[in-house]
């Protein structure tokens, strides 16, 4: 489910939990909106996401969730079309973090450094109510007439994100050792 900061209406279906739209996807690939009754592309999706809309996914026949799944199909498009956010070295390296000890670290870390993002983005927002809603060009202007003060936020930022991603690595290194320290173990030696 995508939990977003704007409350919805109820959703037509009486097995959602309460406040949260339900989208139905078919066979044919077609996303079914159980709220207003019609068929709904991927731009509808992705409009409902910038809204803040809280929604999920289902399979209209399992009734197995595809919230991810859509929302990856949504990021597949944005990456295809226009200005990419990812590169390919980029995306090289998430996938080599698939199946690797530090998969389930790099999933909480990337989830905390785009919320540290958004948290950052939100404080700026005020100064930035004249370019709103915020386009690419608006950011560059917003970034060239506060440049000092985006130098230092974001090397902070970075820096901190750096220290946090070094600290996981050194744990993740130290054979016999968790995460987690358990006192007393393992057994010292006399």
């Amino acid at each position: 489910m995508v939990t977003t900061r704007r409350n919805a209406k109820a959703s037509a279906d009486p097995a959602a939990p309460p406040g949260v739209r339900i989208l139905k996807k078919y066979p044919n690939r077609r996303l079914y909106d159980t709220l207003t009754s019609s068929y709904i592309t991927l731009a509808d999706v992705k409009k409902m996401v910038l809204e803040g809309a809280p929604f999920e996914v289902r399979d209209a026949k399992t009734g197995d969730e595809l919230t991810r799944a859509i929302l990856l199909q949504i990021i597949l498009e944005e990456e295809t079309g226009g200005v990419p956010m990812f590169n390919s070295q980029m995306l090289a390296q998430i996938i080599r973090f698939y199946g690797h000890a530090m998969q389930g670290v790099m999933g909480s870390y990337l989830e905390k450094n785009l919320q540290a993002l958004a948290e950052m983005q939100t404080r700026l927002a005020d100064p930035a109510a004249a370019l709103s809603p915020l386009t690419p060009d608006g950011w560059s202007k917003l970034m060239s007439g506060q440049a000092p003060m985006m130098q230092n936020l974001m090397g902070s930022y970075l820096e901190q994100s750096k220290k946090l991603f070094e600290q996981m690595q050194e744990q993740m290194s130290k054979p016999g050792e968790s995460i987690f320290p358990i006192p007393g173990f393992p057994p010292t030696r006399k």
